[in-house]
């Protein structure tokens, strides 16, 4: 149950980024409703795949330097995927570049800021429930 409001909880924070960067670009409602469809979507299907991909290689690292990189290099990964999908849907959304652009930036940098406060949250809400049932 946990797991799913989670899931969902983060689909509805890609939506909200990705409605308020649309709509504060273009000033469309519809344009904003677009990128809340399809860019959060889009990026909430693929992230498992890339998870599952880099924790492969995590586990392929021998010493815990290599490990830490593999993170730095994942996070560095995340980011560009985010930022491909961002630009693409932006661009096809408007055919304008310059959006795709700044959209590709934004959206990134937005969600690498705003999604640990997220995750943390369930994170903290996940061992409290925990503490909860063992108490019980």
């Amino acid at each position: 149950m946990v797991v799913a409001a989670k899931k969902t909880s983060q689909v509805v924070t890609h939506m909200t980024i990705a409605f308020a960067i649309a709509y504060a670009m273009t000033g469309s409602v519809v344009f904003g409703g677009l990128a809340i469809i399809i860019e959060p979507v889009i990026n909430v299907l693929l992230l498992p795949f890339h998870e599952k991909a880099w924790a492969a290689y995590r586990q392929r690292a021998a010493t815990e330097r290599q490990r830490y990189a593999a993170v730095a290099a994942e996070k560095i990964s995340q980011t560009a995927m985010h930022m491909i999908v961002a630009f693409t849907v932006m661009y096809f959304a408007t055919g304008s570049l310059a959006f795709g652009g700044m959209a590709a930036v934004l959206e990134p940098v937005c969600n690498v800021l705003l999604l640990p406060i997220h995750d943390r949250f369930w994170h903290n809400l996940e061992l409290r429930l925990s503490r909860q049932a063992s108490a019980a």
